[in-house]
């Protein structure tokens, strides 16, 4: 498979508790179950895409994406696709590990700093339609990586005040990013999250939303409704699975409808096979 055929997505807010893991692994899984290769790149040192998905000890994995970085940072020579773990769901995944968090005190001094993620894919991107990237919340060494890598980005956003006042920080960021380096780089939407639209506050911070950034940005329709089913099924390790029933908690339903509109270019006849 030709790299160029794999679309990289960045998920992105330097807010945290807006469901940038949730949502990462729902468009993963989403598109996987479209038929296309999909990895996820847990890009978190907290590794909590890691622990979602069912690896309860990211510390003890001998290879993640953290050891993947340091060695394109040294540059050493590495096997790209060692460490990426199979999911029941289809997806594979780069895992995380608190060593993380070192790499990326080490990646400020280093050579084409901004670069080192995109690197690392380069080897990877051939064997996926698709790389799904979850980002920290932050707006650090590790998330100008993956702005640098990506085609396009994705903005979680729960329609509350502290959500909402960081927009304008983050959309300049991914402008800069556009302009001096990854010229590219696209907002795919703003995915608004964990909403209960029943409540005053919620549905005027979308009004805001919509009026301060709907005639440059898109903001992608049916809010994601908050549920509780979904941080269980997190908690089990099964990912964010798609309830088959129809109703108001059906959130993970709008979740399949995000994979549909982000799907990147026709499947891949060619599957690929690693144990997790």
């Amino acid at each position: 498979m030709d790299e160029s055929n794999c679309r990289v997505y960045a998920c992105v807010n330097q807010k945290g508790g807006v469901a940038k893991t949730v949502t990462s692994a729902n468009l993963g899984i989403g598109l996987a179950r479209r038929g296309h290769n999909v990895l996820i790149v847990d890009l978190d040192s907290q590794a909590n895409q890691t622990v979602s998905l069912g690896w309860r000890q990211p510390d003890e994995l001998p290879v993640t994406i953290a050891t993947q970085l340091l060695k394109v940072v040294e540059k050493k020579p590495f096997d790209p696709m060692a460490g990426i773990l199979r999911h029941a769901e289809s997806v594979h995944l780069m895992p995380s590990s608190i060593e993380l968090s070192g790499l990326e005190m080490r990646m400020v001094n280093a050579m084409s700093r901004e670069f080192v993620l995109r690197s690392y894919l380069k080897g990877v991107k051939p064997h996926y339609d698709a790389i799904v990237l979850d980002c920290p919340p932050t707006l650090g060494m590790m998330t100008i990586n993956a702005l640098a890598a990506a085609d396009r980005v994705i903005v979680p956003v729960q329609p509350e005040y502290l959500s909402v006042i960081g927009m304008t920080q983050l959309f300049d960021t991914v402008a800069l990013v556009k302009s001096e380096i990854n010229p590219g780089l696209q907002i795919e939407g703003v995915l608004i999250t964990l909403a209960n639209m029943r409540t005053n506050l919620a549905r005027n911070t979308l009004d805001i939303i919509h009026k301060a950034y709907g005639g440059s940005v898109r903001i992608f329709p049916n809010p994601i409704p908050y549920a509780t089913k979904v941080k269980e099924a997190s908690a089990e390790g099964g990912g964010t699975r798609w309830p088959t029933h129809r109703g108001k908690h059906s959130r993970c339903q709008e979740n399949r409808a995000l994979s549909l509109t982000c799907s990147p270019r026709r499947p891949s006849a060619t599957r690929i096979s690693r144990s997790g």
